[in-house]
C-alpha cells in the first residue's frame, strides 16, 4: 500500500460534470486526484476477505440482538425494536452497505464502523474513480459496484411489492444526497425497474398508506434518510402500520448504530478484523475512541490520548456512546486514509478511500482514487 503523487487530468472537472458528479469540488476540493493509492493484488484480496467476514459477523449480530431482546441497549425504542424484528423475520432484503476500515498493508484491516443504512461516497467510488483509472491507464481497481448494484436491483425488485414502481427519496437542499439518489435510481432503471422520485419532506400519509405529491402510494421505497430520524418524525408512528417495503430495511438500523461495535466484539472477541469495543471505557487502557451511537460524518468523536487527544464538534454530544480501542490509522504525507469497503447484497463489491489531515474522517475529507497491480 503506497500513496503516490500524480498529475491531475486537465479536464477532469468538465468530465465529472458530464457524469452528474456535481459536488466534486465541495469543501474546498472533495475529489483529489493529485494523489492516488496503489495496492498489491494480495492486499486487495485481504480487504475483500475482511469485508466478507465482517458482513457475516454483522448478520449474526442482528440475529443475536433480536433473539436476545437487546435492542434497548442500543437506545432503540420498543416500537422501533418491533419494526426491526418484523423486517428481519420477513427477510427484508438489503441493497448495500460500507465498512470503514483502518489498514496499512501490514496488519489485518480493522473495522472502525459500519455505514449500513445511508452510506454515501457511492457515485465517486463506483463511477468517478473508474473513469479516472481508464484515462490514467492504470492496472485494475477493486470496483464492481456499478454492475453489482444493477444485478441486486434485479434480484430484490419484486420483494413485497411485485410489479410496482420504487420511489426514491432524499431531503431537499442536499446536493450530495440528491446526486447519490439519482445515481441509485439510474442503476435501478438499468435493471428494468420503474422508478419515481419524491423528497422526504413531500411524503404524505393519507390515513392508510404513504403517498407522493401526486397521491401515488409508496409500495417500495429507497430512502437516503436515516432510520433513527424516521422514527422521530411525525409520520414515523405509521411505519408499523404501512405495507411499504423500505430499502434499506429496518433491521439495518441496528448495524448503523455504533453501539453494535460492542456487541460484535462481545460475540467474536479477538477477531482479527475487529477492535475491542464496550459500552463503558473500564476495559480499555489510557488511549481509546468514544463515538455517539448515531454520530455521522465524524461528529462528536473523541480520541482519548495523552499525547494526541482530539475532539470534534457536532449535534450528538448528548447521545449514549460506545468506547473503542484505538488502532493505528497509517499516515501518508501528513494524510490519514480510511478505506470504505462496499457490500452489495451479500458480496464485497469495491472500495473507496477518504483521507484527512487528522485520523477522524469528516464530511470535508477528500476522496482519493486507487488502483492495484
Amino acid at each position: 500500500m503506497q500513496r503516490l503523487r500524480v498529475t491531475p487530468r486537465a479536464d477532469w472537472h468538465e468530465k465529472f460534470e458530464a457524469l452528474g458528479f456535481s459536488f466534486h469540488s465541495a469543501d474546498g476540493g472533495y475529489w483529489d486526484e493529485t494523489a492516488c493509492y496503489r495496492f498489491s493484488a494480495a492486499e486487495i484480496d485481504e480487504i475483500e476477505a475482511a469485508a466478507q467476514a465482517l458482513h457475516r459477523l454483522a448478520l449474526a449480530a442482528v440475529q443475536h440482538v433480536i433473539e436476545e431482546g437487546r435492542a434497548g441497549e442500543l437506545a432503540v425504542s420498543p416500537a422501533q425494536a418491533d419494526l426491526i424484528a418484523q423486517s428481519w423475520r420477513a427477510a427484508a432484503p438489503s441493497l448495500y452497505g460500507r465498512f470503514d476500515l483502518a489498514y496499512d498493508g501490514r496488519s489485518p484491516p480493522k473495522l472502525l464502523e459500519y455505514n449500513a443504512d445511508t452510506p454515501t461516497s457511492l457515485l465517486e467510488a463506483a463511477v468517478a474513480q473508474w473513469h479516472w483509472l481508464e484515462e490514467m491507464g492504470g492496472n485494475d481497481q477493486f470496483n464492481s459496484l456499478h454492475e453489482r448494484l444493477i444485478a441486486r436491483w434485479g434480484a430484490i425488485r419484486n420483494f413485497g411489492a411485485p410489479g410496482t414502481a420504487i420511489h426514491f427519496s432524499c431531503m431537499k437542499d442536499n446536493e450530495e444526497d440528491r446526486v447519490t439518489v439519482e445515481y441509485m435510481r439510474d442503476t435501478a432503471v438499468q435493471a428494468g425497474v420503474e422508478t419515481r422520485f419524491v423528497y422526504i419532506e413531500d411524503v404524505g400519509w393519507d390515513g392508510t398508506e404513504f403517498v407522493d405529491l401526486e397521491g401515488v402510494p409508496l409500495r417500495a421505497w429507497f430512502k437516503l434518510y436515516p432510520w433513527e430520524w424516521m422514527a422521530r418524525d411525525a409520520y414515523g408512528q405509521h411505519l408499523a402500520h404501512s405495507s411499504v417495503q423500505v430499502i434499506e430495511p429496518a433491521w439495518k438500523a441496528l448495524l448503523s448504530n455504533k453501539g453494535i461495535l460492542a456487541i460484535l466484539w462481545e460475540l467474536s472477541p479477538g477477531h482479527p478484523n475487529l477492535l475491542p469495543a464496550y459500552f463503558t471505557p473500564d476495559y480499555l487502557g489510557a488511549s481509546f475512541v468514544t463515538k455517539p451511537f448515531y454520530s455521522r460524518e465524524g461528529a462528536n468523536i473523541a480520541i482519548v490520548d495523552r499525547s494526541r487527544p482530539l475532539t470534534t464538534g457536532g449535534p450528538y454530544a448528548d447521545e449514549p456512546r460506545v468506547y473503542q480501542a484505538r488502532t493505528g490509522i497509517p499516515e501518508f504525507d501528513g494524510r490519514y486514509p480510511v478505506l470504505g469497503a462496499w457490500i452489495v447484497g451479500d458480496e464485497p463489491a469495491g472500495m473507496g478511500i477518504r483521507e484527512d489531515a487528522t485520523p477522524v474522517t469528516t464530511n470535508a475529507s477528500r476522496f482519493i482514487p486507487h488502483f492495484f497491480e
